[in-house]
C-alpha cells in the first residue's frame, strides 16, 4: 500500500499539508519516523482535547505539546478526572478518529483571537505568551484551538494511541497559580508499534517495583524458591 504524505520537511522545520506552499520539499510519510510521530502525537493531543470537550462541555484548555515518547494537555474541568476516566475519553477519541474528520487551519490577528476567546481565560493566558502578528487556529469538526501545528490533515491518521496517566500541573508551571488537570498519552502510526512500546513501559514499571521493594526491604527474591516470586519481609 502506498504511504500517505502527512507533512513536509524544510531543513529541520516540519510544515503540515495545511500550511505548505512548496510541495517540492522533502515529504514526511505516515509512519513511525521521528518527524511523522511528532505530527501524529501533536494531532493526538488535539484529538484528546476534542474528546474531553465533548464529554465535559465546560472544559477549557491551556497547552498541549509533544514531549519525548508522547504528548500531554493541560486543562480545567469542573469535575474531578481520574485514571478510571481515561477509558471513556479513549472511546470518544476512537469515535472521532473513525469519523475521519478533516483538520483545517486558518489565521487571524492576535487582537481578533483575543476577542474570539474573550470568555476563555486560559486561551487569554496562551495569547499573552505569544508575539503579536498572525495567530493560527486548527479546526476539526466543532472543535478548534490555538496552535502553531503541525497537524495531520485528517483524524483518520490517529487510530493507534493510549492515554497513560492523569496528573496535576500548575498553570504555566507557577506553583502560585491554580492547579490544572494534565493527561499524558502516546501515539504511533500502527498497532504493533504501540503495543511494543506499552509492553516495554510495563516491563520497566515491574523492574522499578522490584528494585524499590528490595531497597525498602519490603521483599527479596530467591531463585531457588521461584524466579521472580517475591519473598515478603514484613
Amino acid at each position: 500500500m502506498e504511504k500517505e504524505v502527512i507533512a513536509y520537511l524544510d531543513n529541520e522545520t516540519i510544515i503540515d499539508s495545511q500550511s505548505v506552499k512548496d510541495t517540492n520539499l522533502k515529504e514526511i510519510y505516515f509512519d513511525n519516523s521521528k518527524e511523522s510521530l511528532e505530527v501524529i502525537r501533536h494531532s493526538c493531543a488535539h484529538l484528546m482535547a476534542q474528546a474531553i470537550k465533548s464529554l465535559y462541555p465546560e472544559a477549557k484548555f491551556f497547552v498541549g505539546p509533544v514531549i519525548e515518547d508522547g504528548f500531554y494537555y493541560d486543562f480545567r474541568v469542573e469535575s474531578k478526572i481520574g485514571e478510571e476516566d481515561l477509558v471513556k475519553i479513549e472511546k470518544k477519541m476512537k469515535e472521532l478518529a473513525e469519523a475521519k474528520i478533516e483538520i483545517s487551519k486558518y489565521e487571524i490577528t492576535k487582537n481578533e483571537a483575543l476577542a474570539k476567546f474573550q470568555n476563555d481565560d486560559l486561551k487569554q493566558e496562551v495569547l499573552l505568551r505569544i508575539p503579536d502578528g498572525a495567530v493560527s487556529i486548527y479546526k476539526q469538526g466543532e472543535f478548534e484551538d490555538l496552535c502553531r501545528g503541525p497537524h495531520v490533515p485528517n483524524t483518520k491518521f490517529l487510530r493507534f494511541f493510549k492515554l497513560t496517566r492523569v496528573a496535576g500541573a500548575y498553570l504555566g508551571g507557577d506553583e502560585k497559580r491554580e492547579m490544572l488537570t494534565r493527561i499524558y498519552g502516546t501515539a504511533f502510526a500502527d498497532k504493533e508499534s504501540l503495543k511494543e512500546y506499552l509492553t516495554i513501559i510495563e516491563e520497566a514499571k515491574k523492574r522499578d517495583h522490584r528494585k524499590l521493594g528490595t531497597e525498602l526491604k519490603l521483599f527479596t527474591f530467591d531463585d531457588e524458591i521461584g524466579g521472580g516470586l517475591p519473598i515478603w519481609l514484613s
